[in-house]
């Protein structure tokens, strides 16, 4: 089992930016491939961005590339989300995604999820 926790959401400004980690435990983190999702109200979940267990190899959904940034530390067992340039649109819950390590993460292959943080991106 892999337990996630997110931290850093909150309020953000439009043009502002707002940095989410993940810290995993359980498991050995580095075998894992991880990635963040996202829901905003009334709309289904959506990937944003993911990461091979290596950080060789990054993903992202096309409105957040240039935007958004990837990385983790395995050393810390901890993803982050750097955020840059926020928009409105980008207001939703976040959530962390942990699946096998040969894989960039899609949501059909996650075996485990956070609860989420909350990203409230106000004009």
């Amino acid at each position: 089992q892999v337990q996630l926790v997110e931290s850093g959401g909150g309020l953000g400004q439009a043009g502002g930016s707002l940095r989410l980690s993940c810290a995993a435990s359980g498991r050995t983190f580095s075998s894992y491939a991880m990635g963040w999702f996202r829901q905003a109200p009334g709309k289904e979940r959506e990937f944003v961005a993911a990461i091979t267990w290596s950080g060789r190899t990054t993903s992202y959904l096309n409105s957040v590339k240039g935007r958004f940034t990837i990385s983790r530390d395995n050393a810390k067992n901890t993803v982050y989300l750097q955020m840059n340039s926020l928009k409105p649109e980008d207001t939703a819950v976040y959530y962390c995604a942990a699946g096998p390590s040969g894989v960039v993460l899609t949501a059909p292959l996650v075996d485990y999820w956070g609860k989420g943080t909350l990203v409230t991106v106000s004009t």
